[in-house]
């Protein structure tokens, strides 16, 4: 029979990462609207900023949270869980305060290095998210050290809800009352902080209760040096990877706009072009919540099999984990890049940018696969060389990135991101034990794959060929139906081809029952 603690640690797992995926969701289809209702210009001016956001709240979200709790657990005596969540809180309190003043003070440089001195409000604005985010990092981490994940999970949602309910509004009274597109930007990133607020009540009562009737004294100085040592080393690691994409997109605000303007681009199609091409972050939000939303489900058993030395079982559970990030990633991105013009027309009213959103929607395999290297990795402990893969790909989105919008346009930008993800791909590969690397190439996976996709892009293609579109109707029939036809022949082809094992199919939900109705009976 199960442990009854390890039950509440699987039934913890999966409420937190239920929260995660509503939020995901919620923070990719808000842009839809908020897009259609304030035009690529309008959309430009949210998405430069909300890169710094973005980071803010991974640190709060999924970064720092992870690492306190890992803190948490390893103390194991309530009293010293405790202690050391308040020095967690006081190191980051530090860290918000300077990040605060800093975008206060330099927004404006700030905003002149993204090529739009006028970016400046709405910088200033979103630096107050980071005053939120010690109490929401501290707090979220302990509970979840604790294991009690439910806390973690409604300030998730609640906070994602709060966020979009205030960014749809700006957009709307921005289109009633006449705003400009960076008044309208500066009240929508407002959202952050209101958003950061919100959860901070949901988590504050509980936290309250058990910290506020103790007094901490002073640990000393070197207690809190090699605690900064740890929160560097594996803190940062921790919260780079969980804010990789955001920091891709930050590169992109400082260089994208520059980029056009300097191939003799004028700026306010600059401006334009910029929010078409930041059309493809919430596709690949969407394409990546298919890709690794069951793969969720493995993380636990995958720390739980190293923590009890259970190595075949490790084994299995990596491989598996690599195989269905691999599988799903490749069909949503490969479904995606076929399906683009309709789903362009659909979701923003027109096809523009078509190339550059094909190719950057591509990510989403690099990015799965990243995220399943990465769990493995950090299953084993090994944070040092994980991090410095991270450094080497945002070094190469850097070195390359203005040159290719200066030569390609935007679709260079997304050939950056694609070049600086597969760098970090490679480098996390290699890193991972041979063993488990070849469970990928175990049983022609790779070769089955191939044939699987090329398969369900050619019943896709075929789909667009017979319905065309010249209305967003039009578009939603094809996509519709595209989308349809593509799972039925992908499930089709890889039931044919046996592509997953007994094992990984009943991993799946309704795996069980898919077993029986296609296995005969006798």
């Amino acid at each position: 029979m199960e442990n009854p603690q390890m039950k509440h640690l699987m039934k913890g797992a999966w409420t937190l990462s239920l929260a995660a995926l509503i939020a995901k969701i919620l923070s990719a289809v808000y842009r839809v609207p908020f897009q259609n209702l304030v035009g690529d210009t309008g959309f430009y001016v949210y998405q430069q900023v909300y890169p710094i956001y973005g980071i803010g709240m991974t640190f709060a979200l999924s970064g720092f949270p992870v690492f306190i709790s890992k803190l948490v657990a390893e103390a194991r005596v309530p009293d010293l869980q405790v202690a050391v969540t308040h020095r967690a809180l006081v190191l980051l309190t530090w860290l918000s305060w300077a990040l605060f003043i800093g975008l206060t003070l330099f927004a404006h440089p700030i905003a002149v290095l993204m090529a739009d001195p006028e970016l400046t409000s709405l910088i200033q604005t979103v630096a107050f998210m980071f005053l939120t985010m010690p109490i929401l990092a501290t707090a979220r981490g302990y509970f979840q050290g604790i294991f009690d994940m439910s806390k973690t999970a409604t300030s998730q949602v609640v906070e994602q809800l709060v966020r979009v309910v205030v960014i749809l509004l700006a957009a709307y009274w921005a289109t009633r009352a006449h705003w400009s597109a960076y008044q309208m930007g500066a009240i929508a990133m407002s959202g952050a902080f209101f958003g950061g607020v919100a959860a901070t009540l949901t988590l504050w009562p509980a936290y309250r209760r058990r910290f506020k009737p103790l007094r901490f004294a002073f640990p000393g100085l070197t207690v809190y040096r090699q605690l900064l040592g740890r929160f560097v080393r594996e803190g940062g690691s921790i919260a780079l990877f969980a804010a990789m994409l955001i920091v891709l997109q930050l590169i992109d605000s400082f260089t994208v706009t520059r980029g056009l303007t300097a191939s003799g681009v004028l700026m306010v199609t600059a401006k334009q072009l910029k929010g078409i091409y930041d059309r493809g972050q919430p596709l690949v939000q969407l394409g990546l919540v298919v890709a690794t939303s069951l793969s969720a489900t493995l993380l636990p058993s995958l720390t739980t099999a190293y923590a009890r030395r259970q190595e075949q079982r490790f084994v299995q559970t990596a491989g598996q984990l690599l195989r269905f990030n691999l599988a799903l990633s490749l069909a949503a991105s490969a479904g995606l890049v076929v399906l683009m013009p309709a789903v362009n027309w659909l979701l923003f009213g027109d096809t523009a940018g078509q190339f550059a959103l094909q190719t950057y929607v591509l990510s989403i395999v690099f990015v799965a696969m990243i995220n399943a290297y990465n769990a493995i990795l950090q299953s084993l402990n090994r944070y040092r060389r994980m991090t410095w893969s991270l450094v080497v790909g945002f070094v190469v989105k850097m070195a390359t990135n203005q040159w290719l919008v200066a030569t390609y346009g935007t679709a260079g930008a997304s050939a950056s991101t694609l070049l600086a993800l597969g760098v970090i791909t490679l480098l996390l590969a290699v890193q991972v034990p041979a063993v488990i690397g070849r469970e990928l190439t175990k049983d022609g996976f790779v070769l089955k794959l191939i044939v699987i996709t090329g398969g369900m892009v050619g019943a896709v293609w075929l789909v667009g060929t017979v319905i065309p579109f010249g209305s967003r109707l039009d578009a939603v029939i094809q996509a519709v139906i595209g989308v349809v036809v593509g799972v039925v022949a992908f499930i089709g082809g890889a039931t044919w081809l046996r592509l997953l094992t007994i094992r990984e199919v009943l991993a799946l939900p309704f795996g069980r029952r898919f077993l029986k109705k296609i296995v005969p009976r006798g």
